[in-house]
């Protein structure tokens, strides 16, 4: 294999290069093995080539097929999982690591369920734990299905899965007529442990955290490997019940129904208390923080819930999650761990993020390697260098960053970052020299060719609020932008031919046929695996060639402008009609549109007076893309509305309505639907947490209504139905 001649490492095109081979050998044989009965090696061998390619996935996640052999086992590997629709949604919970917002929520219970100030509501609080939801379907007693949480409404057929599992119970006493009963799978901490154990033992790389191997072990297509990593459940929550009268399953609160569950030998959580009010709720949750470490599973925070079944039902839902429960998050964890390096990332419009490379720690349930540092401007400020001893968080316990510098530990020697220096003045992606944006901390490559640009283009015109095309990955996306050698023969060695890259600009995607797309493909397969993969690419172009209808704003939005967000290009896209008159519109008239200004109206005149992006445009035009679909909206037949002409400013959380259902609300009305609040606006619809544009409204006396007032003034008389 290619190795880097600086440090011997396999060099980046040699390692992607093995990965694709392994698959394909990988899918060659496992059809040899299950279907044709025909096996060409031993299984020594074939699980040595697994173990290769799941150690490169899991060093270089980024590369990773999303149907690779290693998420693929058995012989209905092609197969994937039956779907189930969920007879009562799976449903997220709202979080938050406010004690007032705790106990705002409280609040509003209290409020929704009529209770006074001198009244208290009782609560169950529970541990949140860090698993993966699943559903249980009982019929008379007997374990007919079990299906992951998917989308709420929909989910995988995980019943073979499920059974493997030692605490979920094959037949209950309870001869309800259905009874479905939910929780989460998880992996326990010394399971997980062991099992790292022994794959550090025989030389695989270490899974992540417990959580992704749980996820990954119901996902097996082989019950068999499901049986092996030793998974546990926790169950707390009701779905569907039918027949329950006279079984024990007709309870009417939630402490019952996890009385209930303990009796029918379900696991149920040892740490839970039914508290009155909720200061001895504040109280619990602060007792299951100190003791979570008793727990032989993870948890990241605690769960509040309604106790009566009657009271939940009148409190209801939003399009999300329930009204009668809230998941108090604990603190983010921090971790120290040394910085080694700095690598620098190439965003879509060239500018150039800085990453801390870091001596890999575990934190809040995950392994991290890496962490975000913003920009050079953040470097300085906290004087982070190479080789300092940090500490880093996850914030949201999601995205990782560093958060300050162990200033005393730091080596002797260390120099300040600087990225220029670091980089040469070169970008990384192309080698194409870099500037630094004047008034701004960016520094940007200008290559419009930089191809680290254009993978970020490509998928930032399919994403979802600009063409929204379905099924355009990032692996994909590098695939059909960077050079291809064909196999020839399905041989390991040698080539039969160079294909160079299916797409240069955004226009091209409409050219692409689905040979090109799956001779490109970075997960070749053979056999049922390759029809399914051309059947997924005949999809891909169908949803290209549909969204050559979309309406102007998403194609103005998705070419990528800068400064032109989503508010902007329909402001644009209203304003000028089509595409052709917003490229002829001069600098006035442009920074004449509501909302625009001179900042934007010089980067939309730059942008189309570059002869790079006049060709690309009319590529699209050749192509048959929409330049002139405009929805104008405003009010119904019965006249204009309060929202008619007025720009109008989304903040905090709404109950009753998404962000993207209450702009599109707003649109209908006539309004325009801005992110910034100055003087030009005429309201602000504060939801909870409003925040900081909440005070600058108040202190500019801009006019700002609750959500009872706007959907009054939308005529919503009623919660509106979510599909």
């Amino acid at each position: 294999m290619e190795t880097n001649e600086h440090n011997g490492a396999p060099a980046e095109g040699a390692v992607r290069e093995r990965m694709r081979r392994l698959e394909g050998e990988l899918r060659r044989h496992t059809e040899l093995y299950y279907q044709k009965a025909a096996p060409e090696i031993s299984d020594q061998a074939f699980d040595a080539m697994m173990r290769e390619l799941r150690g490169l996935e899991e060093a270089h996640p980024e590369w990773a097929s999303p149907d690779s052999p290693t998420k693929r086992v058995g012989g209905a590997a092609s197969e994937g999982f039956a779907h189930v629709e969920h007879a009562v949604p799976m449903m997220s919970l709202d979080n938050t690591y406010s004690e007032g917002e705790l106990r705002a929520f409280d609040a509003r219970v209290r409020k929704g369920l009529g209770v006074g100030d001198g009244d208290a509501v009782e609560y169950v609080v529970e541990p949140k734990i860090d698993g993966v939801s699943l559903s249980l379907r009982y019929e008379r007693g007997r374990l007919v299905l079990a299906s992951t949480r998917g989308d709420g409404k929909t989910g995988d057929d995980i019943t073979a899965n499920a059974r493997t599992i030692a605490g979920v119970p094959q037949s209950i006493a309870c001869a309800a007529e259905v009874l479905e009963v939910r929780g989460e799978a998880y992996m326990d901490n010394a399971v997980f442990a062991a099992l790292n154990a022994e794959r550090a033992a025989s030389g695989e790389t270490l899974l992540a955290n417990p959580r992704n191997a749980t996820a990954g072990s119901l996902k097996q297509l082989d019950p068999a490997v499901t049986a092996k990593r030793r998974l546990s459940v926790l169950l707390y929550a009701p779905g569907e019940r039918r027949g329950t009268e006279g079984t024990g399953a007709d309870v009417q609160s939630q402490w019952e129904w996890l009385e209930f569950l303990a009796g029918q030998g379900f696991p149920v959580a040892a740490l839970r208390w039914r508290c009155r009010g909720i200061d001895e709720a504040w109280e619990r949750i602060g007792e299951l923080d100190r003791r979570r470490g008793e727990l032989p599973y993870d948890i990241d925070g605690a769960v509040v819930k309604v106790d009566d079944y009657a009271a939940q039902r009148r409190l209801g839902a939003t399009a999300k999650a329930p009204r009668h429960s809230m998941a108090y998050k604990y603190s983010a964890e921090r971790a120290r761990t040394v910085l080694k390096a700095i690598t620098l990332q190439v965003g879509r419009t060239g500018v150039l993020t800085p990453v801390a490379e870091l001596e890999p720690v575990p934190l809040a349930g995950s392994v991290i390697a890496r962490a975000t540092l913003h920009n050079e401007d953040e470097i300085r400020r906290k004087d982070i260098r190479v080789g300092d001893t940090v500490v880093i968080e996850k914030a949201g316990e999601v995205i990782p960053a560093v958060v300050g510098v162990e200033a005393g530990l730091r080596p002797a020697g260390s120099v300040p970052y600087d990225l220029a220096a670091a980089c040469g003045g070169r970008c990384p992606a192309c080698g194409g020299p870099i500037a630094r944006d004047d008034g701004a901390a960016a520094w940007r490559c200008d290559n419009m060719e930089c191809p680290a640009q254009l993978r970020g283009r490509i998928e930032h015109f399919a994403s979802r609020k600009a063409m929204d095309i379905e099924g355009l990955g990032t692996a994909l996306v590098e695939a059909l932008t960077t050079e291809q050698r064909e196999e020839a023969d399905g041989l390991l060695v040698g080539f039969a031919q160079v294909l160079p890259p299916a797409v240069r600009d955004v226009a091209d995607l409409y050219a692409l046929t689905p040979t090109d797309i799956e001779a490109r493909r970075p997960n070749r397969a053979e056999g049922a695996a390759k029809r399914a993969e051309f059947k997924m690419a005949n999809k891909l172009c169908a949803a290209i060639a549909a969204s050559k209808g979309n309406e102007l704003w998403r194609l103005i939005h998705g070419l990528g402008i800068p400064n032109v967000g989503e508010g902007l290009a329909r402001s644009l896209a209203e304003a000028f009609g089509s595409l052709d008159a917003l490229m002829a519109a001069d600098r006035d008239a442009l920074a004449a549109v509501r909302d625009v200004g001179g900042i934007v109206a010089d980067s939309v005149a730059s942008f189309f007076a570059l002869e790079k992006n006049r060709e690309v445009v009319e590529k699209l035009r050749a192509a048959g893309v929409a330049f002139d679909r405009v929805e104008r909206r405003g009010p119904a037949a019965g006249g204009e509305g309060p929202f008619f002409g007025k720009r109008v400013v989304l903040t905090g959380t709404l109950e009753r309505y998404t962000r993207e259902e209450a702009g599109d609300r707003l649109r209908d009305a006539g309004a325009t639907v801005a992110g910034t609040i100055g003087k030009t606006t005429d309201y602000v619809v504060a939801g909870r947490d409003a925040g900081s544009k909440l005070e600058k409204a108040q202190k500019l006396g801009v006019a700002v209504i609750n959500e009872a007032t706007f959907a009054e003034w939308l005529g919503d008389k009623e919660e509106p139905q979510h599909e």
